[in-house]
Protein backbone atom coordinates (compact mmCIF):
# COMPACT_ATOMS: atom_id res chain seq x y z
CA UNK A 1 0.00 0.00 0.00
CA UNK A 2 1.37 3.49 -0.74
CA UNK A 3 1.82 5.89 1.78
CA UNK A 4 -0.34 8.65 2.34
CA UNK A 5 1.16 12.02 2.21
CA UNK A 6 -0.23 14.87 3.90
CA UNK A 7 1.23 18.33 3.36
CA UNK A 8 1.25 20.74 6.23
CA UNK A 9 3.57 24.12 5.54
CA UNK A 10 1.62 26.74 4.09
CA UNK A 11 4.38 28.64 2.35
CA UNK A 12 1.93 31.26 0.79
CA UNK A 13 -0.16 32.02 3.95
CA UNK A 14 3.14 33.06 5.12
CA UNK A 15 3.53 35.32 2.09
CA UNK A 16 0.65 36.79 2.66
CA UNK A 17 0.79 37.13 6.24
CA UNK A 18 4.31 39.24 5.60
CA UNK A 19 2.59 41.22 2.97
CA UNK A 20 -0.13 42.61 4.85
CA UNK A 21 2.70 43.77 7.73
CA UNK A 22 4.42 45.59 5.30
CA UNK A 23 7.63 43.23 5.10
CA UNK A 24 9.02 41.75 1.94
CA UNK A 25 10.23 38.31 2.30
CA UNK A 26 13.63 37.09 0.20
CA UNK A 27 13.72 35.19 -2.85
CA UNK A 28 14.26 31.30 -1.79
CA UNK A 29 15.70 29.12 -4.35
CA UNK A 30 13.26 26.42 -3.47
CA UNK A 31 10.69 25.36 -1.61
CA UNK A 32 10.85 23.29 1.45
CA UNK A 33 9.34 20.37 1.04
CA UNK A 34 6.30 20.39 3.33
CA UNK A 35 6.29 17.98 6.74
CA UNK A 36 4.57 14.79 6.19
CA UNK A 37 2.72 12.22 7.82
CA UNK A 38 2.63 8.58 6.93
CA UNK A 39 1.29 5.19 8.66
CA UNK A 40 4.91 3.87 9.45
CA UNK A 41 5.31 7.09 11.67
CA UNK A 42 4.08 5.26 14.71
CA UNK A 43 5.84 2.11 13.87
CA UNK A 44 8.81 2.14 12.05
CA UNK A 45 9.51 5.73 12.10
CA UNK A 46 8.69 5.65 15.67
CA UNK A 47 12.38 6.64 17.16
CA UNK A 48 12.93 9.38 14.49
CA UNK A 49 9.56 11.47 14.63
CA UNK A 50 10.20 15.06 16.16
CA UNK A 51 13.92 14.73 15.79
CA UNK A 52 16.12 16.36 13.45
CA UNK A 53 19.91 17.53 12.45
CA UNK A 54 22.59 14.47 13.11
CA UNK A 55 19.95 12.91 16.10
CA UNK A 56 17.59 12.36 13.09
CA UNK A 57 20.20 11.27 10.84
CA UNK A 58 21.83 8.47 13.58
CA UNK A 59 18.33 7.57 14.32
CA UNK A 60 17.19 6.61 10.53
CA UNK A 61 20.77 4.68 10.41
CA UNK A 62 19.68 2.37 13.38
CA UNK A 63 16.30 2.19 11.67
CA UNK A 64 17.46 1.35 8.17
CA UNK A 65 19.79 -0.24 8.93
CA UNK A 66 18.16 -4.00 9.74
CA UNK A 67 17.35 -5.12 6.33
CA UNK A 68 17.94 -8.49 4.37
CA UNK A 69 20.33 -8.54 1.73
CA UNK A 70 20.54 -10.03 -1.68
CA UNK A 71 23.12 -11.45 -4.04
CA UNK A 72 24.13 -9.47 -7.35
CA UNK A 73 22.74 -11.69 -9.70
CA UNK A 74 19.50 -12.05 -7.26
CA UNK A 75 19.06 -8.05 -8.71
CA UNK A 76 18.35 -8.29 -12.07
CA UNK A 77 15.22 -10.22 -11.11
CA UNK A 78 14.52 -8.15 -8.24
CA UNK A 79 14.33 -4.98 -10.57
CA UNK A 80 12.01 -6.63 -12.99
CA UNK A 81 9.21 -6.21 -9.63
CA UNK A 82 10.76 -3.22 -8.74
CA UNK A 83 11.32 -1.51 -11.45
CA UNK A 84 8.27 -2.73 -13.49
CA UNK A 85 6.18 -0.49 -15.71
CA UNK A 86 2.65 -0.03 -14.25
CA UNK A 87 0.96 0.45 -18.13
CA UNK A 88 3.22 -2.70 -19.48
CA UNK A 89 3.46 -5.58 -16.61
CA UNK A 90 6.23 -6.63 -19.36
CA UNK A 91 8.39 -4.23 -19.36
CA UNK A 92 11.02 -1.98 -17.20
CA UNK A 93 10.92 1.86 -16.76
CA UNK A 94 14.77 2.68 -17.04
CA UNK A 95 16.28 5.23 -15.04
CA UNK A 96 17.79 8.52 -16.96
CA UNK A 97 15.17 8.37 -20.84
CA UNK A 98 12.14 6.98 -18.93
CA UNK A 99 12.20 4.44 -21.52
CA UNK A 100 9.50 1.73 -21.16
CA UNK A 101 11.99 -2.15 -22.30
CA UNK A 102 10.89 -5.60 -21.91
CA UNK A 103 12.27 -7.26 -18.58
CA UNK A 104 13.88 -9.92 -21.00
CA UNK A 105 16.02 -7.66 -22.76
CA UNK A 106 18.78 -7.25 -19.73
CA UNK A 107 22.21 -7.94 -20.23
CA UNK A 108 25.38 -6.05 -21.54
CA UNK A 109 24.72 -5.36 -25.07
CA UNK A 110 23.04 -2.57 -26.88
CA UNK A 111 19.70 -1.92 -26.39
CA UNK A 112 19.55 -3.97 -23.48
CA UNK A 113 18.72 -2.52 -19.83
CA UNK A 114 21.73 -3.86 -17.35
CA UNK A 115 21.92 -2.54 -13.14
CA UNK A 116 22.76 1.07 -12.85
CA UNK A 117 24.30 1.80 -9.34
CA UNK A 118 22.82 5.39 -8.35
CA UNK A 119 25.73 5.42 -6.09
CA UNK A 120 28.50 4.64 -8.25
CA UNK A 121 30.56 1.90 -6.92
CA UNK A 122 33.83 3.25 -6.92
CA UNK A 123 32.93 6.22 -4.49
CA UNK A 124 33.35 3.82 -1.57
CA UNK A 125 35.00 0.92 -3.17
CA UNK A 126 32.47 -1.26 -2.35
CA UNK A 127 31.28 -3.26 -5.67
CA UNK A 128 29.07 -5.45 -6.70
CA UNK A 129 29.13 -7.80 -3.23
CA UNK A 130 26.13 -7.97 -0.89
CA UNK A 131 25.64 -4.80 0.97
CA UNK A 132 25.95 -1.43 -1.09
CA UNK A 133 26.83 -3.27 -3.73
CA UNK A 134 22.96 -4.92 -4.06
CA UNK A 135 21.16 -2.62 -1.98
CA UNK A 136 17.83 -2.04 -4.28
CA UNK A 137 17.22 1.48 -2.99
CA UNK A 138 19.73 2.55 -5.21
CA UNK A 139 20.16 0.08 -8.10
CA UNK A 140 17.80 1.13 -11.32
CA UNK A 141 17.38 -0.54 -14.81
CA UNK A 142 19.36 1.63 -17.01
CA UNK A 143 20.35 1.65 -20.98
CA UNK A 144 23.37 0.20 -21.23
CA UNK A 145 24.52 2.72 -23.04
CA UNK A 146 23.48 5.58 -21.37
CA UNK A 147 24.88 3.74 -17.53
CA UNK A 148 28.37 3.81 -19.87
CA UNK A 149 27.95 7.78 -20.14
CA UNK A 150 26.76 8.28 -16.82
CA UNK A 151 29.90 6.27 -15.36
CA UNK A 152 30.70 7.38 -12.09
CA UNK A 153 30.14 10.88 -12.52
CA UNK A 154 28.79 12.82 -9.64
CA UNK A 155 25.43 14.62 -10.15
CA UNK A 156 25.29 18.46 -11.05
CA UNK A 157 23.32 20.37 -13.29
CA UNK A 158 24.89 21.24 -16.94
CA UNK A 159 26.41 19.75 -19.45
CA UNK A 160 26.12 18.47 -23.42
CA UNK A 161 22.66 16.54 -24.24
CA UNK A 162 23.10 12.65 -23.50
CA UNK A 163 22.31 10.44 -26.65
CA UNK A 164 19.68 7.65 -25.70
CA UNK A 165 18.08 9.68 -22.36
CA UNK A 166 16.36 13.42 -23.59
CA UNK A 167 16.20 15.80 -20.90
CA UNK A 168 19.77 14.71 -19.27
CA UNK A 169 22.78 15.89 -19.69
CA UNK A 170 26.54 15.72 -18.89
CA UNK A 171 30.62 17.02 -18.96
CA UNK A 172 33.57 15.68 -17.90
CA UNK A 173 32.70 15.18 -14.33
CA UNK A 174 28.52 15.17 -13.67
CA UNK A 175 25.46 13.98 -14.65
CA UNK A 176 22.23 15.72 -14.72
CA UNK A 177 19.16 13.40 -14.83
CA UNK A 178 16.07 14.49 -16.96
CA UNK A 179 13.80 16.03 -14.63
CA UNK A 180 11.44 13.66 -13.83
CA UNK A 181 14.31 11.99 -12.09
CA UNK A 182 16.03 14.11 -10.41
CA UNK A 183 14.30 14.07 -7.11
CA UNK A 184 14.90 9.84 -7.63
CA UNK A 185 18.27 10.58 -7.68
CA UNK A 186 18.83 12.63 -5.20
CA UNK A 187 16.80 10.38 -2.74
CA UNK A 188 18.75 6.91 -3.61
CA UNK A 189 22.07 8.99 -3.15
CA UNK A 190 20.91 10.30 0.56
CA UNK A 191 19.41 7.17 1.26
CA UNK A 192 22.65 5.45 0.80
CA UNK A 193 24.62 8.38 3.46
CA UNK A 194 22.41 7.69 5.93
CA UNK A 195 22.26 3.78 5.54
CA UNK A 196 26.00 3.52 5.01
CA UNK A 197 27.80 5.30 7.75
CA UNK A 198 31.04 2.99 8.44
CA UNK A 199 30.05 0.70 11.27
CA UNK A 200 29.71 -2.47 9.36
CA UNK A 201 32.80 -3.29 6.89
CA UNK A 202 31.61 -0.69 4.06
CA UNK A 203 32.88 2.82 3.91
CA UNK A 204 30.84 5.83 5.39
CA UNK A 205 29.09 7.02 2.30
CA UNK A 206 28.35 11.00 2.31
CA UNK A 207 27.53 13.64 -0.15
CA UNK A 208 29.74 16.51 -0.17
CA UNK A 209 30.16 20.12 -2.76
CA UNK A 210 32.50 18.29 -4.98
CA UNK A 211 32.03 16.85 -8.71
CA UNK A 212 35.70 15.02 -8.72
CA UNK A 213 34.82 12.34 -6.37
CA UNK A 214 36.79 9.61 -8.11
CA UNK A 215 37.31 6.20 -6.24
CA UNK A 216 36.71 8.27 -2.89
CA UNK A 217 33.47 7.34 -0.47
CA UNK A 218 32.21 10.60 -1.13
CA UNK A 219 28.97 11.80 -3.58
CA UNK A 220 28.32 14.86 -5.08
CA UNK A 221 26.83 17.66 -5.71
CA UNK A 222 24.87 18.03 -2.27
CA UNK A 223 23.27 21.47 -2.49
CA UNK A 224 22.19 20.21 -6.03
CA UNK A 225 20.78 17.11 -4.89
CA UNK A 226 18.68 19.21 -2.17
CA UNK A 227 17.38 21.23 -4.92
CA UNK A 228 16.27 18.07 -6.79
CA UNK A 229 14.86 16.54 -3.80
CA UNK A 230 12.78 19.63 -3.71
CA UNK A 231 11.83 20.13 -7.43
CA UNK A 232 10.67 16.49 -7.90
CA UNK A 233 8.33 15.36 -5.00
CA UNK A 234 7.93 11.43 -4.56
CA UNK A 235 5.94 9.42 -7.96
CA UNK A 236 3.65 6.70 -7.51
CA UNK A 237 6.39 4.80 -9.49
CA UNK A 238 9.40 6.09 -6.50
CA UNK A 239 6.57 5.27 -3.81
CA UNK A 240 5.80 1.97 -4.85
CA UNK A 241 9.13 0.76 -5.22
CA UNK A 242 10.02 1.59 -2.21
CA UNK A 243 7.19 -0.40 -0.68
CA UNK A 244 8.08 -3.05 -2.84
CA UNK A 245 11.27 -3.15 -1.67
CA UNK A 246 10.60 -2.94 2.09
CA UNK A 247 7.89 -5.50 1.68
CA UNK A 248 9.34 -8.39 -0.71
CA UNK A 249 13.25 -7.77 -0.98
CA UNK A 250 15.12 -6.11 2.15
CA UNK A 251 12.48 -5.20 5.20
CA UNK A 252 13.87 -1.68 5.08
CA UNK A 253 12.48 1.66 3.72
CA UNK A 254 13.96 5.25 1.80
CA UNK A 255 12.95 7.47 4.17
CA UNK A 256 13.26 10.22 2.35
CA UNK A 257 10.77 8.94 -0.38
CA UNK A 258 8.22 8.72 3.12
CA UNK A 259 9.37 11.89 4.35
CA UNK A 260 11.25 14.39 1.46
CA UNK A 261 11.49 17.02 4.23
CA UNK A 262 14.00 14.87 6.36
CA UNK A 263 16.58 15.98 3.90
CA UNK A 264 16.52 19.79 4.67
CA UNK A 265 16.19 18.58 8.58
CA UNK A 266 19.75 16.87 8.30
CA UNK A 267 21.28 18.69 5.45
Amino acid sequence: MSVVRIGRWKVWAAAAAATLVGVTLPTVAATPAGATTTAYDSTYYKNAIGKTGTSLKSSLHTIISSQSKISYDAVWNALKVTDQDPANTNNVILLYSGTSRSKSLNGGDVGDWNREHTWAQSHGNFGTSAGPGTDLHHLRAADVQVNGIRGNKDFDNGGSAVSGAPGSYTDSNSFEPRDADKGDVARMILYMAVRYEGDDAWADLEPNESTTNGSVRFHGRLSVLKQWNEQDPPSAFEERRNDVIHTTYQGNRNPFIDHPEWVEAIW
